[in-house]
């Protein structure tokens, strides 16, 4: 049924025009998401330079896409977000290590993806030293992606929507290239910054930063006991420590795989506990469940080898001297640090 135009409009058609226009440009700027990488007062200047690859709306849609599209595996079954989901802030919840092509398991759990632009190595290793660069290791790892980067572009070069798009995001390309996917995937692995949890309102005195006098307790005791590894607001010194879940690493040599130094045995990245509630399970290989379990591995479950952590063995003594009320108080404390903005932000998910 065709619309009936013959009724005669009372508003001239240049008035309605007007109007028409003083709403669009109203809804845009209502409804229209941010792409300005968010930086928090109480974080440091970021460590990746962002005028080397702008985030910009279509490079940002673009790397978000690829994110979420199984075509970067070799056989199209597996995507980045298939072992970071959205709503773990971007970790592989109940996983103790993650599963990849054909079901094959890798020997590590998949950290969450957030705040990397404060970071200058990634990984449990640091065996990447650039954001842009971190795709390439799921991409060729064997029992994640088992792809090669060329045969990734030659896929995305013959799809019907990728090259279109790419010279939107890039323009005066003509073709896909692995760079700009590379750019693309960091400009939206950029805006993945997680930074307004309830610790943060507080900190920032802000509106919604509401906390009880157990959680401000267990603030006081984190200070006292995790923050020399867990420093500042965003919760990591960004070292590599051995903080003693085993005493043989023949499997797992950790950051000495990347550096052949013998003092680096044993030794793995201190983790982010930015969104920790929702990590789980923990450790480079997913040994703990739960929050509870980390706590009691450092009060009474340390284990000696001869790259252990110094600040885990003073005095004769292992681990972190930990009452049952000061566990309970850094438990409630770390509840704190959970970001409903970030995990729930729509921009992020597919």
């Amino acid at each position: 049924m065709q619309p009936d135009f013959s009724i005669t409009p009372v508003l001239s058609k240049g008035l309605i025009l007007s109007i028409l226009s003083v709403l669009l440009v109203f809804s845009c700027k209502k409804d229209e998401p941010s792409y300005e990488v968010f930086q928090p007062s109480n974080f440091p200047a970021p460590a990746y330079d962002l005028s080397q690859n702008p985030v910009t709306t279509a490079g940002f849609e673009l790397g978000r896409k690829l994110f979420y599209d199984p075509i970067m595996s070799r056989d199209s079954t597996i995507a980045c977000a298939d072992c970071h989901i959205s709503f773990s802030a971007f970790s592989h919840p109940q996983h103790a290590t993650s599963h990849g092509i054909d079901g094959l398991f890798g020997r590590r759990n998949a950290l969450p993806v957030q705040n990397l632009i404060w970071q200058t190595s990634y990984f449990w290793d640091g065996g990447v030293g650039q954001l842009d660069l971190i795709p390439l290791n799921a991409i060729t790892n064997p029992v994640e992606m088992d792809e090669s980067p060329p045969h990734v572009v030659a896929k995305l070069n013959r799809s019907k929507q990728y090259p279109a798009l790419f010279r939107e995001a890039f323009p005066g390309e003509d073709s896909v290239t692995g760079p700009h996917m590379l750019q693309a995937l960091a400009q939206f692995m950029s805006m993945l910054v997680s930074a307004n949890s309830r610790y943060d309102h507080y900190v920032r005195h802000e509106a919604g930063g509401d906390m009880s006098q157990q959680e401000l307790a267990g603030l006081q005791v984190f200070q006292q006991k995790c923050a020399a590894c867990h420093a500042t607001d965003l919760f990591t010194d960004h070292s590599y420590r051995n903080n003693g879940i085993l005493d043989n690493f023949t499997l797992d040599r950790g950051r000495n795989e990347v550096s052949s130094l013998p003092e680096d045995i044993g030794k793995f990245r201190v983790p982010s506990l930015r969104n920790v509630a929702l990590t789980g399970p923990y450790m480079h290989n997913g040994k703990f469940k739960t929050l509870e379990a980390i706590l009691d591995h450092y009060a009474s479950g340390v284990k000696d080898s001869p790259t252990l952590d110094p600040l885990l063995k003073q005095n004769g003594q292992l681990g972190i001297p930990l009452t049952t009320d000061e566990k309970q108080a850094i438990l409630a404390f770390l509840q704190t640090l959970t970001d409903q903005e970030f995990i729930n932000d729509e921009r992020f998910q597919k």
